[in-house]
């Protein structure tokens, strides 16, 4: 699904991207289904878990907790029969690319010179280790994460945070995201935006704005 504000042929230039990490370039950091399989692996109670983990999962996110204090509120506050680096290493494990995105924002930026930010919600420890893990330094010129900025999505501040750092206008400002939700957010700051369900459509979405590769014969990984 693709929301814009104006038609088409009179859409503006483009001069920035906004990136959401888990769900458009990367699984998601840490999510019920990752959180189930841990508690599969590890015979855990799933349920107590979950709950726990929905008490305290957005202070960690907001970076108000270290992701050993998280774990020792959801896991570790009780004796285990594994030790906390195991676990640990299982969830930075989940984590794995969607890499026919990020070479197709990779070639985008390239060719049109576009700014590129990630906004995204996810704590510190897996922000750094994804950012280093899958270089995504090398294509996103700056993190609006909530662990660095202590708001969260849908909050707007996280957006009016990344339009000032790159100092483009809303409406020259693309969000990239997978929750329908936090698109409809942006809209309403008139940042344009598009619903990443799959890799196709948000690429004819990014066409319907002008920005496409160089050719139809340009190839990139799938």
């Amino acid at each position: 699904m693709y929301l814009k504000n104006q038609e088409p042929n009179s859409s503006p230039h483009i001069e920035a991207l906004f990136l959401d990490i888990g769900g458009v370039l990367l699984t998601n950091g840490w999510d019920h289904h990752m959180r189930q399989y841990a508690a599969e692996t590890f015979d855990l109670d799933y349920g107590e878990m979950n709950e726990r983990h929905h008490l305290t999962f957005d202070t960690y996110e907001e970076g108000k907790l270290s992701l050993d204090t998280y774990l020792d509120r959801i896991v570790f506050y009780k004796q285990r029969s594994f030790s906390r680096k195991k676990f640990k290493s299982f969830m930075f494990a989940q984590s794995q690319p969607y890499r026919n995105a990020i070479d197709l924002m990779q070639a985008l930026k390239t060719r049109y010179g576009l700014k590129v930010a990630a906004v995204s919600n996810e704590g510190r420890e897996l922000t750094t280790y994804r950012i280093q893990t899958f270089h995504l330094g090398a294509l996103i010129d700056f993190f609006v994460s909530s662990c660095f900025v202590h708001f969260r999505k849908p909050d707007e501040d996280i957006y009016r945070i990344a339009l000032d750092i790159s100092q483009v206008s809303p409406e020259s400002t693309v969000y990239i995201e997978d929750r329908a939700m936090f698109v409809e957010v942006a809209k309403g700051l008139g940042i344009q935006g598009i619903h990443h369900q799959s890799y196709e459509s948000t690429r004819r979405a990014l066409e319907e704005l002008g920005l496409q590769l160089e050719s139809e014969n340009e190839e990139l990984s799938k």
